[in-house]
């Protein structure tokens, strides 16, 4: 093997190492650093290990684009995200748990804006056209969602964050919101509180159905009243929502219970109690779904309920991985269940 005092002539100033810089350093064919690098077990464990140090050395980089001509694949996975969304922070718990189980395989993300109000099939075409990636994520998945459809047709790598109506399988994440909504009626009915509202997603939406099904049935066999708040939903302007909630807060019969799916509507709520008079914990009391720990630092204490979102991204990018390594759809599910509200 080369020493390190001849490691800069062969890496030459400047200039970007390449395989033949490595077969050059480490007396090796390209044919077989090449096979190394890929970890190909027909290539010796020392003679992997010794190309593997020697690239960390020089700093070598795989070339993307040679590796797309010779493999057909890209060594990408593309992220379809909505950026605003109802939990703070969202975005960077989400990818952190993406991008702790890509680590080490290779695989890069790309991240690709996706607005339910769009043409949500449009990114997906085009990353299919053109051979963007090797596998999709996405969330806000829809009961019939296009995508779904769609990858399934192209049999291509995917996995949902949200499950379908679809009763072909595919791979999915999701968060049991039915179970949530229960056990957040019945952590307000065990407070005394007889009147609740809740703000929806859009009823498009698969985890809206979901939600809209735990909250009323826990409601009516509780024998309390229930609204789900009209004219708004989770993803309207925060200045619609903090306007429904007040204008509520001022009726006859105003909610003296709040099941909030995200932390924004749970901040909305509170300022739309003290905006009119009313003090949480006496007047109304306040049950969120929340993914910081922002609510532990905020006064008076409301109760919640923790969804873990780098659990669930790192959930979907192994998931990923098994699908595109070929293991069925069928075995590629996963529902995360939530504690009781404290």
């Amino acid at each position: 093997m080369t020493d390190d005092s001849s490691l800069s002539a062969l890496h030459g100033h400047g200039e970007k190492p390449t395989l033949r810089t490595l077969a050059q350093a480490t007396g090796f064919s390209v044919a077989t650093v090449s096979r190394a690098l890929a970890d190909d077990p027909r290539i010796a464990a020392k003679t992997r290990a010794t190309v593997a140090e020697m690239a960390k050395r020089l700093g070598y980089i795989p070339d993307r684009a040679a590796r797309r001509l010779r493999t057909g694949r890209t060594q990408v996975i593309s992220l379809l995200l909505n950026t605003e969304h109802e939990f703070l922070g969202f975005t960077h718990e989400f990818l952190t748990g993406i991008t702790e189980v890509l680590a080490g395989t290779g695989y890069s993300v790309t991240v690709v804006p996706d607005h339910p109000g769009d043409d949500r099939l449009a990114p997906v075409r085009t990353i299919l056209r053109n051979n963007l990636a090797d596998g999709l994520l996405f969330t806000r998945t829809e009961a019939f969602d296009p995508r779904v459809r769609l990858l399934m047709e192209a049999d291509f790598p995917f996995v949902s964050h949200g499950r379908t109506e679809f009763t072909a399988p595919h791979p999915w994440v999701d968060y049991d919101n039915e179970t949530f909504a229960r056990q957040a009626v019945a952590h307000l009915v065990a407070k005394g509180r007889r009147r609740i509202c809740m703000v929806l997603p859009g009823d498009q939406f698969t985890f809206a159905q979901h939600l809209r099904y735990g909250f009323v049935s826990a409601a009516r066999e509780a024998g309390i009243a229930h609204e789900i708040v009209p004219g708004i939903t989770l993803d309207s302007p925060t200045a619609a929502i903090s306007a429904a909630l007040a204008e509520a807060r001022r009726g006859p019969n105003p909610p003296d219970g709040y099941v909030c799916v995200g932390e924004v509507t749970a901040l909305v709520a509170l300022a739309a109690l003290a905006d009119t008079g009313a003090v949480h914990g006496v007047d109304a009391d306040i049950v969120a779904k929340r993914a910081s720990p922002i609510f532990d630092n905020i006064r008076p204490r409301i109760g919640t309920v923790f969804e873990d979102l780098r659990a669930t991204g790192r959930a979907m990018a192994e998931m990923l991985l098994r699908r595109m390594a070929g293991e069925p759809p069928e075995r590629l599910n996963r529902l995360f269940q939530p504690d009781p509200p404290r």
